[in-house]
């Protein structure tokens, strides 16, 4: 009832935005297309309203252009595409531009285009623009920020002169999503960014202290009898793989993009290949919860900002690690264990309304998959189902309203086939911000249900609720978050733990305006304190600062963090056992970091830090820092190394539960090595070669003598336990991944990848040996090369359909 109560006084006291004043550009129609060669002699551009008086918003609020800057842009368009050309004035020599990927800003300049076709203020399209002629585009909104995973086709040109640089850009309609209306306005912003003082101005003013910035887009008027294309596009692709440990693998298959209606769109992958997907920054993992990894295949990158509600979807779930579990018989041992399921199939349907209901359906199919198992007396095999055939699916309906708030319904579902284990979660979502945008409320209830293997059902529950002040340069904001014992998301999710209760309040201080040294500023001051849900048992408490900002001279950043947790905390995860916990004391981190100007030739990033424990009896210290020197030659070569050094001296962590449930801790010395590098050339804006490479070394040495866990979370070792009494838990840990790859886009939306890649791990309890001898023992194992090609080529329905039509006239 109280949090009811704090809803309705939190709506009955916010208060009417004031409507702010719009820029608005007139768009008129042209019957001729400009032609996109960044030549701007077309007729269309002629008599187009110019759009100019970019105002600055970072680092200095409100100030004018200067007068050797100016940006000037036009807007035009026909039956099939929008049009844009900027004149980007400026010295040649001041103008940073550097070749990259796409997507990728680097050490660049940039001019932005930002459409909102609903003039929602909420839902926009983003379009980048390099003096290199590199793209970037993103889909945005509150509630994702900027998501690069989304991937339009579209036509951009660039060209430097004597005093700035040009833009010529051509958007079709079929990468749009509009409604279908006589006479239209939408929401329309252009960015163009300074990259020698990181400098930043927008057409309509924005206002950084408060809200959401689609509230501060201008308009497009005059938009006038369009029609929304059949958005319908085929992504027809080829690849072959060589394996040195397989034979040669090849494979045909589709992407399909489909409008269903003027703002929905379906994707689907038929027969996917994923067989280029990066490889994952693999860490040894001491700790009682799964390492969780970025997402790498493009399906599950582009387009999921709806489904991304409320934390349930975790994409990596699908074609995993089988899930199910077999028993051996005597003398019975594994021939071959897969280690990923299939994927057969996925599609994906999304969109949002003129009104603002945004509507999701996600459904991804894995195929049944077995194990082989062999008796090693009779030599007879039998498989096993480790994972059976399975179904994964999502729903989301997701409202906006009043320009910055919205309520959301979520629902996930995996059903396998047969008698196995099936999952549902559902999640109720609402983020309410006030009229002034000054002030936000969230809250989150959601419900897991599980069926078992044993015909028995499990269900859990989580809520969270938040209010604070969400603008200006103070803010502050309270949290409550309570997971029960049986909440668990993680068939198609992550959830690292469950069972807690946790309180959280952080306030914050921000400079808008720079100061005499300073280009902006940061102070975090957060507090939490942490409860077990059931039974309501304290676990412990934390405290950090966090700062980060950057001078104004040189451009340098930096940071620098704080944190302690005061008296006794309790773990009660760490022993992997119910109702068990260990017991550490005052514990302190701190750590700094920061970067220097990357217009350099040479740059640097740094970071170091420190960890220890105030406890009588421990002698717990961490010690790490990392160097990233960064090498920029020309505009087109850039080179990053990355070296990281960490040792923990006398850390206590788990080790094993003998039979006896005896829970046994140690003490040990760990020490951690990675190196990395990422390096690119870039002939042009469509050819590129890339190389990353990492290699990641960690050893643990545990003490001889082990301690046994005591009911009051202390431990001793009275009962004489050593590494001889269980399975020897030293480590050595040595992986090594490299990449390197030759792409080509050849035509719009049509790429060819070229790559090679080697891999090799070694893991054994060799933990004293050094850096130079456990490279030599991973170098001993079986390399594995290999040697892909594929190519995606782009089909647009609507060409294919002109082609055909020609032909019949």
């Amino acid at each position: 009832m109280r949090h009811l109560f704090f809803l309705l006084l939190f709506v009955i006291t916010s208060i009417t935005l004031q409507a702010q004043e719009k820029k608005s550009l007139h768009i008129k129609r042209t019957n001729q297309a400009p032609k996109i060669d960044a030549i701007l002699d077309d007729a269309a551009w002629q008599n187009a309203e110019i759009a100019s008086n970019f105002i600055q918003f970072r680092p200095d609020v409100g100030k004018t252009e200067k007068e050797h800057q100016k940006t000037e842009v036009k807007v035009t368009y026909n039956d099939n595409a929008i049009f844009f050309s900027a004149y980007l004035h400026d010295k040649p020599e001041a103008i940073i531009k550097q070749f990259s990927q796409r997507d990728n800003f680097g050490v660049s300049d940039f001019f932005g285009i930002i459409l909102n076709p609903n003039n929602d203020a909420q839902n926009d399209v983003e379009f980048f623009i390099f003096p290199t002629g590199n793209q970037a585009d993103a889909i945005a909104n509150p509630t994702i920020g900027e998501d690069f995973g989304w991937n339009a086709v579209w036509e951009s040109a660039t060209k430097i002169v004597d005093d700035g640089w040009i833009v010529e850009v051509k958007i079709p309609y079929s990468t749009l999503r509009f409604s279908n209306q006589n006479v239209q306005t939408w929401g329309l912003q252009f960015h163009r960014r300074f990259r020698t003082d990181n400098s930043q101005y927008t057409w309509n003013p924005l206002d950084v202290t408060k809200g959401y910035i689609g509230l501060y887009h201008g308009e497009l008027k005059g938009i006038e009898n369009i029609t929304p294309p059949t958005r319908l596009s085929f992504y027809p692709f080829a690849s072959a793989t060589y394996n040195t440990n397989n034979s040669p693998d090849y494979g045909v298959g589709m992407d399909v993009k489909y409008g269903i209606s003027e703002n929905f769109t379906l994707d689907a992958t038929l027969i996917p290949d994923f067989s280029q997907a990066g490889f994952d920054d693999v860490q040894l993992n001491l700790g009682p919860f799964e390492q969780q990894f970025s997402e790498q295949r493009q399906f599950f990158t582009e387009g999921v900002d709806l489904f991304s509600k409320g934390n349930l979807f975790y994409s990596r779930r699908i074609g995993s690690q089988p899930v199910g579990k077999v028993t051996l018989n005597e003398n019975e041992e594994f021939v071959d264990y897969p280690e990923k399921v299939n994927m057969l199939n996925a599609i994906k349907i999304s969109g949002r309304t003129k009104n603002g209901l945004g509507i999701g359906v996600f459904n991804a199919i894995t195929e049944k998959t077995k194990a082989q198992i062999k008796d090693d007396v009779t030599n007879a095999t039998r498989d096993a189902v480790v994972e059976p055939l399975a179904n994964y699916n999502i729903l989301v309906v997701d409202q906006q309203f009043n320009k910055n708030s919205s309520v959301s319904l979520i629902n996930t579902n995996v059903l396998r086939n047969g008698h196995a284990r099936d999952a549902n979660v559902t999640g109720l979502l609402l983020d309410l911000v006030n009229k002034k945008n000054t002030y936000g409320f969230s809250t989150q209830l959601k419900r897991s249900d599980l069926n078992l293997i044993d015909d028995s059902n499990q269900v859990g529950y989580s809520s969270n609720i938040g209010f604070g002040k969400i603008s200006g340069k103070y803010r502050f904001y309270f949290e409550h978050e309570a997971v029960d014992k049986s909440y668990d998301i993680n068939d198609m999710g992550i959830l690292f733990r469950n069972n807690y209760s946790d309180f959280y309040a952080n306030g914050s201080y921000r400079i808008f305006e720079p100061t005499k040294t300073l280009n902006d500023f940061y102070l975090y001051l957060n507090a939490n304190v942490s409860y077990l849900f059931k039974p309501h048992i304290y676990t412990g408490k934390n405290f950090n600062v966090n700062f980060n900002g950057t001078f104004k001279k040189n451009l340098l950043s930096f940071g620098g963090y704080a944190a302690v947790q005061p008296g006794k905390q309790y773990d009660y995860f760490g022993p992997r056992a119910e109702n068990r916990y260990f017991i550490t004391e005052d514990w302190l981190n701190i750590n700094g970091w920061i970067s220097s100007n990357y217009n350099k030739t040479l740059a640097l990033d740094a970071n170091a830090g420190y960890e220890t424990l105030f406890e009588n009896g421990r002698d717990y210290n961490s010690y790490w820092f990392e160097l990233e020197p960064r090498l920029k030659l020309g505009d087109r070569f850039l080179m990053q190394y990355s070296f990281e050094y960490d040792i923990e001296k006398k850390e206590r962590g788990y080790v094993e539960t003998l039979d006896n449930d005896a829970i046994i801790y140690g003490q040990r010395d760990q020490v951690t090595i990675e190196n990395s590098i990422s390096g690119s050339y870039n002939f042009n804006s469509f050819h590129a070669l890339n190389l990353t490479f990492r290699n990641y070394w960690s050893t643990v040495t545990y003490e001889d003598d082990l301690y046994e866990l005591q009911e009051n979370g202390r431990l001793n070792q009275d009962a004489g336990y050593t590494k001889e009494d269980v399975d020897n838990p030293d480590v050595n840990f040595n992986t090594w991944n490299l990449d390197l790859s030759y792409t080509w886009q050849f035509a719009p939306g049509s790429q060819l990848t070229a790559l090679y890649r080697n891999q090799l791990l070694n893991y054994s309890n060799a933990s004293k040996e050094d850096y130079f001898s456990s490279l030599d023992e991973l170098f001993k194992e079986d390399i594995n090369h290999t040697f892909s090609i594929r190519m995606v080529y782009f089909i647009d329905y609507n060409n294919l359909k002109n082609i055909f039509s020609s032909k019949n006239i």
